[in-house]
């Protein structure tokens, strides 16, 4: 093996120079000009072996092409310009995005500020109205009048006339008038008013009641249901009309409306008779219930 490919297999970093140079004038232009080296001597014997390392540089430039690792595994420095420019783009691209954060959470703060404002006057609102329907309360008048006091009902004809009959009987008379003609006359009152009372049809309390009856599921046959329903016949119950309304899920209920006496028909015994006809019915509830 020859010196020059002794030579040229060693890995040797024949541009440092030129790198040195270019990274002292950037810290340089950095820092501002340096003082200039008062050892020249040493800077002479610098540029000898600089200029000595081109001439080697140039007397290898034939083995350029066959000679590739020695080039190729030559250490390479990255210019600190271009290390410091990521770096720099980065920094002023999370600046901007802080500075849009920043930005979003202002106008967030002042958003919610205004929800504080609308809400504490909104309350406020309210405690005034409050206060003032607490002082309504307390005075005995509603809208500038005075409440309307129930009036009672004007007696009918039938209680007029017992009413006045009940006055007429004078049970208790002075011992003077107690004389055989006053205990008859008071007998014959008497009897003539009771006669009154037995001819006079007795009052009958009635109640119209709306009842809901739900079946089983939607494939129940509702005509059969409400056909159940209306089997219940006892004295004192009257059926009256009925609809089907729905539920849910295709499932209809039997609204039906009927009219009973609370002497002889309560809705416990309605409930009994109607949930006896399992196969149909799954629940009854009364819907309404008014006197009549």
């Amino acid at each position: 093996m020859t010196a020059a490919q002794c030579l040229a297999q060693e890995r040797i970093w024949f541009d440092k120079p030129r790198y040195d140079e270019a990274e002292r004038q950037f810290y340089e232009r950095m820092n501002g000009p340096t003082q200039p080296k008062q050892d020249t001597g040493a800077n002479s014997i610098l540029q000898d072996i600089a200029r000595a390392r081109e001439n080697i540089q140039k007397s290898l430039a034939g083995l350029k092409t066959t000679l590739q690792p020695s080039r190729g595994s030559a250490p390479k420095i990255s210019n600190p310009s271009h290390r410091s420019s990521p770096s720099g783009g980065g920094s002023a691209a999370d600046y901007g995005e802080l500075a849009a954060r920043m930005k979003d959470l202002e106008l967030e703060n002042q958003s919610l500020h205004k929800v504080v404002q609308d809400l504490r006057s909104a309350l406020s609102k309210v405690e005034s109205r409050v206060s003032a329907l607490e002082k309504r309360t307390t005075a005995p008048t509603v809208n500038g009048t005075t409440p309307a006091v129930p009036q009672k009902a004007p007696p009918t004809p039938a209680k007029q006339e017992e009413e006045e009959d009940e006055d007429d009987i004078d049970l208790f008379g002075s011992d003077a008038e107690e004389d055989e003609e006053a205990e008859r006359l008071k007998e014959q009152r008497l009897q003539e008013y009771a006669a009154r009372k037995a001819k006079k049809p007795a009052l009958i309390a009635k109640s119209s009641i709306l009842l809901d009856v739900k079946p089983w599921d939607d494939e129940t046959d509702m005509a059969k249901l409400e056909e159940c329903v209306r089997s219940v016949q006892v004295d004192g119950l009257l059926w009256g009309a009925s609809k089907l309304v729905p539920v849910g899920y295709g499932i209809k209920k039997l609204q039906i409306n009927c009219v009973v006496e609370d002497d002889k028909v309560g809705t416990d015994f309605l409930e009994e008779e109607i949930t006896k006809f399992e196969d149909y019915v799954q629940s009854m509830d009364v819907a309404a219930f008014n006197k009549i």
